[in-house]
């Protein structure tokens, strides 16, 4: 990510910020509210374009492609207020994401219920999705994405909500992620999992990059403490 910039009319969500997420790694994003974490996101994903700077993804210039071909470039997403396919089974939300990766049905399956099992969720296949708990359906918008064989996972509060159990499930998971070669981009506010899971941490605030780091470095920033932390963390 190289100076990118997003205004919205006269005001400015993001401004200048840059940063690199090396292959394989998980990055924290984190920030006070309207700090412009997810609008950052929303630019990386295609949702929106960016005013300035450029977004970059393997080296090849990505700005202001849509969101479905970035998809397909290896980059998926979850949101912060999970959306599934609410009258389909969890099996059949995750076949349809399913789809930017397989040629037919069977193939689609065959991922889907292979993400299922990664994910803990293949005890629900037959589930209809808005029957579930919030943990598990902010498990189902992981598995959505992570069927469609990313290379790079963007994650926008997957956490928030949770219960100790369901953290602790779902920061397992996260790792897991990483054993298996994909990048993760993580906005989350509980600090608990964002400095336990997370090989390095850029924050932002007021749309600005003020500080970047290891999670030991974050913690212990004072600029980081007066803007957003309240207090030192440790890694």
């Amino acid at each position: 990510m190289d100076r990118v910039t997003k205004n919205f009319g006269g005001l400015t969500a993001v401004n200048d910020v840059s940063f690199e997420v090396e292959k394989g790694e998980i990055m924290g994003l984190i920030g006070p509210n309207g700090a412009g974490k997810t609008t950052l996101f929303n630019v990386i994903n295609g949702f929106y374009s960016p005013t300035g700077g450029d977004v970059l993804f393997k080296g090849e210039k990505i700005s202001g492609l849509k969101p479905h071909k970035l998809c397909r470039r290896g980059i998926a997403r979850t949101f912060q207020v999970v959306k599934p396919l609410q009258r389909l089974s969890v099996l059949d939300n995750v076949i349809a994401s399913a789809f930017v990766r397989a040629h037919t049905k069977q193939r689609a399956e065959e991922i889907a219920l292979e993400t299922l099992r990664f994910t803990h969720l293949e005890n629900d296949r037959d589930v209809i999705s808005k029957g579930l708990p919030l943990g598990k359906r902010k498990r189902l918008e992981i598995a959505r994405a992570l069927a469609t064989r990313p290379e790079m996972l963007l994650l926008d509060e997957s956490f928030a909500g949770l219960n100790p159990s369901e953290l602790n499930e779902s920061i397992e998971i996260i790792r897991r992620i990483k054993e298996k070669g994909i990048t993760v981009l993580i906005i989350e506010h509980h600090m608990k999992v964002i400095m336990s899971i997370s090989d390095r941490i850029v924050v932002l605030n007021y749309g600005e990059k003020i500080a970047e780091g290891t999670p030991g470095e974050i913690g212990s920033n004072n600029d980081v403490i007066e803007a957003y932390l309240g207090e030192a963390h440790s890694a």
